[in-house]
């Protein structure tokens, strides 16, 4: 490691690409600390400091931060050298360093560790030149943040959304922030697939810039009704499933919004008869298991032509029953009003019945897709201990649509980029990696080998950990 790093720091000198050299500064931040002689990094790195760009300057001084925190014999000397930066010509690397200076100070106030010149001193070399576990420099420089400053900007947006928060409390912890799906983007998934397969991007270089459209919540829907607001925060919520054809003349969808011991169903109607006025329109559900019951509806007043509106049936879930997918028929009923092009009334109202598609409620909807930062760290760190092991053969023709399938029959997001089915492993097994957190809050990893066998099809070897093995099970039976 050591011999390696110091060739990075003699590759650094000479190097000519910003993005390389703050990826550089980035490893030595990381691994350099952990060496037997960290200080003999600090030269090349403050020489950045002095010599280059802006943005090789910030992280420069970023990596020094690290080295402080990590090592705190070195911190007065570090010190030293940030408080050079503070009058740089740059923004970014006088904030960066004022934030470095100020964390330091209040880190060597709380924790008075010795020098590096004591530490090295024969009377004292025994002593561990390692900062105490509760040391604010080593928290704030050191350890990740469980999420990206994007999600935790939808976090945060969200528990401002959701009803009470704000007048709550209780402390705003990261574990009391509402759990966000990372969802994939399309798009770049279909580029990518592409070019695993050797497509080529034919996207004009200078085509038009698409701006990204900001994430809006779902569950706000829920969240306007105050009779829906005071189950509390949605845990997650489905994409919209079609009940009806887009001809028919009433088109309505399906959304399901999971909370802690309910599901709110949201159906989205949308009137096209131009002469019929829809009053108090309501879906009526049944399902085919005892797992649910249906305590309350709210109906949508009055829809005209061309108007979309929602109603609302609320389902809760029984305590003595174990979870397990369940159907639900279906029925919109409202009373109809025939109305003329003014809006008039022409004769009385009558009751309607209208039958809507089938839809189910499967395990898969209460996982919510959360990325974890290593997924191999992250399952061996859980254990084997609540692990549940199945093999099933699916009824797949090639591993590509195999591999959409289990993502889809889980629920749960694939990391590492194991959802891309790579050409030039064709014939070898595939390795699916899954995470996700059940709507209890707890987490779930997913590790699949599917192989494709030209005498049986397509075989499914999937191992399930969790902190549950109930838990573990229930995923296991969303494989179809």
């Amino acid at each position: 490691l050591e011999s390696s790093l110091l060739h990075l720091c003699e590759f650094v000198e000479d190097c000519e690409y910003t993005a390389l050299s703050t990826q550089i500064l980035h490893l030595l931040g990381d691994f350099g600390p952990k060496t037997s002689s960290p200080a003999q990094y600090i030269r090349f790195v403050y020489n950045r400091v002095i010599l280059e760009k802006a943005a090789v300057r910030a992280a420069a001084v970023s990596t020094l931060a690290k080295f402080a925190a990590s090592v705190p014999s070195l911190r007065e000397s570090i010190m030293i050298l940030l408080k050079r930066s503070l009058v740089d010509g740059d923004d970014e690397t006088r904030d960066r360093a004022a934030i470095a200076v100020s964390i330091l100070n209040v880190a060597i106030e709380e924790n008075p560790y010795i020098t590096h010149k004591e530490h090295f001193d024969a009377e004292v070399s025994d002593i561990s030149d390692v900062p105490s576990p509760d040391d604010s420099a080593v928290y704030l420089f050191r350890r990740q943040l469980p999420m990206t400053f994007e999600k935790l900007e939808r976090s945060l947006k969200a528990y401002i959304d959701t009803p009470g928060a704000v007048e709550s409390t209780s402390p705003l912890t990261f574990s009391s922030l509402p759990i966000l799906e990372d969802l994939v983007d399309e798009g770049s998934m279909e580029a990518a697939h592409g070019r695993e397969n050797g497509a080529l991007d034919l996207t004009p270089l200078n085509g038009p810039i698409s701006l990204k459209k900001e994430k809006v919540d779902p569950a706000a829907v829920v969240y306007a009704v105050p009779e829906l607001a005071s189950f509390g925060r949605v845990f997650r919520s489905s994409s919209p499933v079609p009940l009806t054809e887009t001809e028919t003349e009433y088109v309505v969808t399906c959304t399901k919004h999971v909370l802690s011991g309910y599901v709110i169903l949201q159906f989205n109607v949308e009137n096209t008869i131009g002469d019929q006025r829809l009053e108090e329109v309501r879906a009526v559900v049944e399902g085919d298991s005892t797992v649910f019951d249906v305590i309350g509806e709210i109906s949508a007043p009055s829809i005209l032509c061309g108007e979309t509106k929602n109603c609302f049936t609320v389902l809760q879930q029984a305590d003595d029953h174990t979870l397990s997918p369940t159907s639900f028929s279906c029925e919109l009923r409202f009373n109809a009003v025939t109305i003329d092009s003014s809006g008039e009334e022409l004769g009385d109202s009558y009751e309607e019945e209208y039958t809507l598609e089938d839809f189910e409620i499967s395990i898969s909807d209460f996982l919510a897709k959360v990325k974890v930062n290593d997924f191999r760290r992250s399952w061996e760190s859980m254990g084997n201990r609540n692990e549940v092991l199945e093999k099933v053969g699916l009824k797949f023709k090639n591993l590509t649509d195999a591999v959409a399938a289990v993502i889809d029959f889980l629920g749960m997001l694939p990391c590492d980029g194991t959802s891309l089915v790579k050409v030039k492993n064709k014939g070898k097994p595939h390795m699916l990696h899954l995470s996700g957190v059940f709507v209890s809050g707890c987490e779930i990893l997913a590790r699949a080998q599917i192989i494709l066998d030209e005498t049986v099809g397509v075989v499914l070897k999937i191992a399930v950990r969790s902190a549950d093995t109930q838990l573990s099970r229930l995923v296991i039976q969303c494989i179809q």
